[in-house]
């Protein structure tokens, strides 16, 4: 019985100081992981890389863009994507010795897009904007644009104010939404107390078009484009706009060197009518 209880206490001892060293480990690999983790937040973030030697080294700049946006940058009959800032962005990288890559992306993501790597620029219509400014790195403005309210021809509004209760379309991720809600009254009058949006302005004109919704905001530029396909006649513009805007070339912040040399090329190109002769292309009557 007592030889019976010895072994009893020693296999109670054996237990106890596997007990300890075990928690002594387990304090030692926390403290551990907790040392390696107080160094790494006190490390500095490592400075991302501009990219442009290693886009001069592949010989191609992919473009992101909303094949949709006429004229700025979509597809004709044949199915090729065609546009003004297509056209503006083929001289630019011709002139540079660089081969051009347009990809057709969501225009909801495109901030992502750009600093994920899958593009290494947005252009496409892409309006200046100061919460667009913290996201990206913008050229200099090119163009100058409106957001402007489009109507069937035969509708009874005629102002902002006659918005009051109808349904009001537009694109989704667009700045013709931010210019909307910079008068949030009008936006709360309308039917359901906000803009009715689709993933691209073509489909917001299709709803108007159908009766679905009583207007469209979009930026001028295409509308108008679009308007003169589809026939003067069927719409209206109203003398009153959600505001005046201008488009530039996003990069990543860092890119400091690719937009630097798009930059100068475009000054190139306006001081030698390049310029010119592509916005008559596009935009002459």
């Amino acid at each position: 019985m007592r030889r019976n209880i010895k072994s009893l206490i020693l296999v109670i001892l054996i237990l106890a100081l596997g007990v300890a060293s075990l928690a002594g480990c387990s304090n030692q690999s926390s403290d551990q992981a907790s040392n390696q983790t107080s160094q790494t937040s006190n490390q500095e973030p490592a400075e991302v890389e501009d990219s442009f030697e290693k886009i001069k080294e592949k010989g191609q700049v992919i473009m992101g863009l909303d094949d949709t946006f006429a004229p700025m940058g979509f597809r004709d009959e044949n199915n090729e994507i065609v546009g003004f800032d297509v056209d503006l962005a083929k001289e630019v990288f011709k002139r540079n010795n660089l081969e051009l890559i347009l990809q057709p992306i969501d225009w909801t993501m495109k901030e992502a897009e750009l600093n994920s790597g899958n593009i290494d620029m947005i252009w496409n219509g892409y309006t200046i904007t100061a919460e667009r400014m913290e996201k990206v790195a913008f050229s200099k403005p090119y163009l100058k644009n409106r957001q402007i309210i489009i109507t069937l021809a035969d509708s009874d509004i005629n102002s902002k104010a006659d918005l009051e209760g109808k349904k009001v379309a537009a694109q989704a991720g667009s700045t013709a939404v931010d210019a909307m809600y910079t008068e949030p009254d009008i936006v709360a009058a309308f039917d359901g107390g906000e803009p009715i949006l689709f993933d691209t302005n073509n489909e917001a004109f299709m709803d108007l078009e159908a009766g679905r919704s009583d207007a469209v905001v979009a930026d001028e530029i295409l509308a108008r484009y679009y308007i003169k396909q589809r026939g003067p006649e069927k719409y209206k513009i109203l003398d009153e706009d959600f505001g005046e805007e201008e488009y530039g070339i996003g990069f990543r912040k860092q890119d400091k060197k690719l937009l630097e040399m798009v930059d100068n090329t475009l000054d190139e190109m306006r001081k030698d009518g390049t310029f010119d002769s592509i916005y008559n292309k596009w935009f002459a009557d």
